[in-house]
C-alpha cells in the first residue's frame, strides 16, 4: 500500500551546513544534472514572473522542473528579488523550494532555498569556467568580479573550490562602499595573494581580467564595446543582461538552454533579436561536457546561464538527503490531514 510521505522543513541553518565546505560534492551533482537534462531526463518549463505595476524593479519568480536519475524529484523554486531591500540593510533574493515526491506528487519538504539558489548558480558558473578553461589549455590567473552581492561571493567560493588559483582579482561596483566591502572580504578569505584592486572605471576591470564574472541586477546592456574584451577572456556572464547584442555577436558563446536563454531580453535574446537568428550561439554547457564543442582560445568566451530549476532540484535533494542521513529532518506532524475520500 502507497504511504503519505512525511513532510519536514528544513531551515537555512541547515541548508548550509550541508553544503559549506562540500562545494566539490554540488559541482559533481550540477554537473550530473547538466547531463541528465542534455539527455533528456528533466522537465524544465518556462520560469513564471509575478510582477508589479508599481513596482517595476522587483519580481518574484516561479520556476517549476522535475528530474529522473538519481534525484527523482519534482518541484519547484519560488524566488523574490526585491533590489531595494540592499540599502535597507538585507539580502536582495529571498527564497523557498518545494520537493514533491516522484511516486505519489506529495510535496515533502519545504527548504530554505536563497543558499541552495546561490550555491546552484555558483556551482553551475564554477563547473562552465573550470571546463572551459581546461579545454582551452590555460587556467586564467587574473580574475575580475563585476557586481559584488552574495552571488559574487559564492562564485569566489566555488572557483577556489574548483582549482582556481588567482594571482590577481579585480573588483567593480556601482557602490565604492560595496566595491571597498567585497575586496575585504577577498583579503580575508584569499591572504596575501591575490593582488586585489579596486577599479573605478568598468573598462579597467575587464581589461586586467582574464575571467571576468558578471554579477549585477542590471536590466539592460550596460556594457557595450567590443575592444574591451580584445585580450579573448572567459566570461561568467551570470547576470544574463550586461552586455550589448555588439559583444555578444563578437564572441564565441555557450548558454544552459538555448531555449530558455533566447527570452526576457537577456544578451543573447538581444542579439538574437538584432541578427535575426541564433547562429552565433556555438552550443550548450552539455555539449562542452560531452566534447561536442570545443571553446577556442582567439576570441571572447561567454557563458549565459539563464539558471535551470533543475539545478535547484538537484541541490536541494542533495541538501534533503544529507539532512535525513543526519536523523535532523524538522517532520510536521499531521501536515496532511484529509487522506479519507469520503472522510
Amino acid at each position: 500500500m502507497t504511504q503519505v510521505p512525511t513532510f519536514a522543513v528544513v531551515s537555512g541553518a541547515q541548508v548550509h551546513e550541508a553544503l559549506h565546505g562540500h562545494e566539490d560534492e554540488v559541482v559533481t551533482a550540477i554537473e550530473a544534472a547538466y547531463r541528465l537534462h542534455g539527455e533528456g531526463q528533466t522537465v524544465n518549463p518556462d520560469s513564471y514572473f509575478l510582477r508589479f505595476p508599481d513596482r517595476p524593479s522587483d519580481r518574484i519568480i516561479a520556476l517549476p522542473a522535475s528530474v529522473k536519475g538519481d534525484v527523482g524529484v519534482h518541484g519547484v523554486k519560488w524566488i523574490s528579488s526585491f533590489p531595494g531591500n540592499v540599502a535597507a540593510g538585507l539580502p536582495r533574493a529571498s527564497a523557498v523550494l518545494i520537493l514533491n515526491d516522484a511516486e505519489t506528487g506529495y510535496p515533502i519538504a519545504c527548504l530554505e532555498s536563497s543558499i541552495i539558489s546561490a550555491a546552484r548558480t555558483a556551482a553551475s558558473a564554477a563547473l562552465a569556467a573550470a571546463r572551459l578553461a581546461d579545454a582551452r589549455g590555460e587556467r586564467p590567473r587574473r580574475v575580475g568580479f563585476f557586481g559584488v552581492g552574495l552571488i559574487a561571493r559564492y562564485i569566489h567560493t566555488y572557483l577556489a573550490a574548483n582549482g582556481f588559483d588567482f594571482t590577481e582579482a579585480g573588483v567593480h561596483d556601482l557602490s565604492a562602499e560595496h566595491a571597498r566591502g567585497f575586496a575585504d572580504y577577498l583579503r580575508r578569505a584569499e591572504g596575501e595573494q591575490p593582488a586585489i584592486t579596486v577599479h573605478e572605471k568598468p573598462e579597467d576591470l575587464i581589461r586586467s581580467s582574464d575571467l571576468v564574472v558578471f554579477a549585477t541586477v542590471a536590466g539592460e546592456p550596460h556594457v557595450t564595446d567590443p575592444a574591451w574584451f580584445a585580450h579573448n577572456p572567459l566570461v561568467l556572464h551570470v547576470s544574463l543582461r550586461d552586455l550589448s547584442p555588439e559583444i555578444v555577436l563578437d564572441s564565441w558563446n555557450v548558454v544552459d538552454d538555448i531555449e530558455h536563454c533566447m527570452k526576457a531580453d537577456t544578451s543573447p535574446h538581444l542579439a538574437e533579436q538584432r541578427v535575426g537568428h541564433r547562429e552565433f550561439v556555438a552550443g550548450t554547457l552539455y555539449d562542452v561536457l560531452t566534447g561536442a564543442i570545443t571553446p577556442p582560445a582567439d576570441r571572447p568566451v561567454v557563458f549565459s546561464p539563464f539558471g535551470l530549476g533543475v539545478l535547484d532540484l538537484a541541490v536541494a535533494k542533495h541538501v534533503y538527503d544529507r539532512v535525513g542521513a543526519a536523523g535532523q529532518l524538522h517532520t510536521v506532524p499531521d501536515f496532511f490531514h484529509e487522506l479519507k475520500r469520503y472522510g
